[in-house]
């Protein structure tokens, strides 16, 4: 059985980095900065939908353009702002163990999702870091796995919003949502996923002991 983990709020608290990245990009282009939160409560969608909610612009070009001035600073410093969840370690320490295969599955860009799990030693319990193109999304991300056999029907798709899991249930997967991200227990409760889970040790207690 392989586990498909969301990046993001997942495995990684991105919060530090989002935030100066994003009003980097927003002041390059004469908006006016915006507060943590106003901006960490759209950690997980992809960027360019982000910077369009946070700007309320339509213009295609216009959203490339900030999305590329957020990854020019993420590209040099934000990625490394990221900070490991405790407990995330040894949870993939414990999933390694027992013999589950493990992947990642995020919205960010390839080049980007290398980069964090690279710079905080994650490397080792991947077999596969599958990042988005600009104009890809999650659904149609698993659904590219499956055609490419990394993954199969088994795999589990874990992550903390509900993006992740219809994304899951969209390509016939099941599905576990995380709350030590940044997904409400009403947000994914409302998506019906196959676990739910608290802290990484619950997880790793209890898909450790799932072979099926």
């Amino acid at each position: 059985m392989k586990l498909v983990f969301d990046l993001d709020g997942t495995l990684t608290d991105p919060a530090l980095g989002v935030v100066r990245c994003m009003n980097y990009a927003l002041t390059t282009f004469d908006y006016a900065p915006l507060a943590d939160a106003e901006i960490t409560q759209h950690i997980g969608p992809p960027l360019e939908l982000t910077i369009a909610r946070l700007t309320a612009s339509e213009d295609k070009a216009h959203i490339d353009a900030v999305a590329a001035a957020y990854r020019e600073r993420y590209g040099e410093l934000g990625f490394r702002e990221n900070e490991v969840y405790a407990g995330v370690a040894e949870m993939l320490e414990a999933l390694q163990s027992a013999g589950h295969s493990m992947g990642v599955c995020t919205s960010k860009l390839q080049i980007n999702a290398d980069r964090v799990i690279e710079a905080f030693a994650l490397d080792g319990f991947f077999e596969f870091i599958h990042g988005s193109s600009h104009h890809s999304n999650k659904t149609e991300q698993l659904a590219e796995l499956l055609q490419q056999g990394v993954i199969d029907g088994d795999a589990i798709m874990i992550g903390d919003r509900a993006m992740d899991l219809i994304a899951a249930h969209s390509n016939g997967l099941r599905s576990a949502g995380v709350l030590w991200g940044y997904g409400s227990r009403e947000e994914l409760s409302a998506e019906s996923p196959s676990y739910l889970f608290h802290k990484p040790a619950q997880l790793a207690a209890e898909l450790t002991t799932t072979s099926d």
